[in-house]
């Protein structure tokens, strides 16, 4: 059975979200949404792109089910006035009271403390019950988790780019915060055959999926799926659990061929830059 059927906390919050988020800015269904939240798919991000149909799925599972599911809404305002109107904003289109999740979006330098007071102020309003923050900067998620502040940092971490293995994974606490990983399938690089090395299978997205959630410190995984098929096919992942290490490594040889088509050894890179 697979390791990835139970739901998990939210740092201290007590929020409990399913191993697959779903975002709001790609071309699924309401119906394959709400199809995949029966299926343990409980967390949706109202994220940059916030598409009507995803809206009508928050509104039909909220009726059926608020205490489950959870509502992320995700702000990229560098001001902390605008925070709050945003936020209520996106209630009103959601017709909900609160969400679950309040998300700073893309901070690739440490918030500034306004931004994190007027946050913690939304939370302790009773406007959202979670804090969380994404970014593309590896090396600053161990600052970002040492606020105290975050129940759930988003990072970047993908079969072809693995440096969070080294620059965050050992070093954020465990379970607090908790670490979603975005771009699984390194923005559908993984998936083209295109891009496969000769003599590799080409990843499905469930794979990528699941290499990301077998790492035992990523608790959750960002899916964008584009439409019906692809929210079925990464549902997949929950289905078929962790990967084995002849998969793992696997993996790991596609993505190195990926990344090395781009004219540069893995560690030349990756001494450079942490994003």
């Amino acid at each position: 059975m697979s390791t990835w059927t139970e739901p998990v906390d939210l740092g201290s919050s007590k929020v409990k979200v399913g191993r697959l988020a779903v975002g709001s800015s790609y071309g699924v269904g309401a119906r394959a949404i709400e199809a995949a939240f029966d299926r343990g798919v409980n967390f949706i991000l109202w994220g940059l792109l916030r598409r009507e149909r995803v809206a009508v799925a928050i509104r039909h599972l909220a009726r059926r089910d608020r205490d489950r599911l959870v509502v992320g809404v995700q702000s990229y305002s560098p001001f902390a006035s605008p925070i709050s109107m945003s936020l209520k904003w996106a209630l009103w289109r959601l017709g909900l009271d609160r969400a679950d999740v309040l998300m700073l979006g893309k901070w690739n330098r440490a918030p500034p403390r306004r931004i994190v007071d007027e946050a913690l102020r939304l939370r302790e309003r009773g406007l959202c019950r979670a804090l969380s923050v994404s970014t593309h900067k590896r090396t600053l998620v161990p600052e970002l988790a040492a606020m105290n502040a975050f129940d759930l940092i988003m990072v970047r971490y993908n079969a072809v780019h693995r440096g969070a293995e080294r620059e965050v994974f050992p070093l954020v606490p465990k379970d607090n915060p908790r670490l979603m990983a975005f771009t699984a399938t390194r923005w559908g690089a993984l998936v083209d055959p295109r891009r496969t090395p000769a003599g590799e299978r080409t990843p499905q997205a469930s794979d990528c999926y699941r290499f990301v959630l077998t790492h035992p410190r990523v608790d959750l995984a960002l899916c964008g799926p584009g439409n019906d098929a692809q929210m079925e096919e990464a549902l997949r992942a929950m289905e078929r659990g962790p990967m084995s290490e002849e998969e793992l490594a696997w993996m790991r040889r596609v993505g190195d061929a990926i990344y090395e088509k781009r004219g540069v050894r893995r560690g030349d890179a990756e001494r450079k830059s942490a994003t």
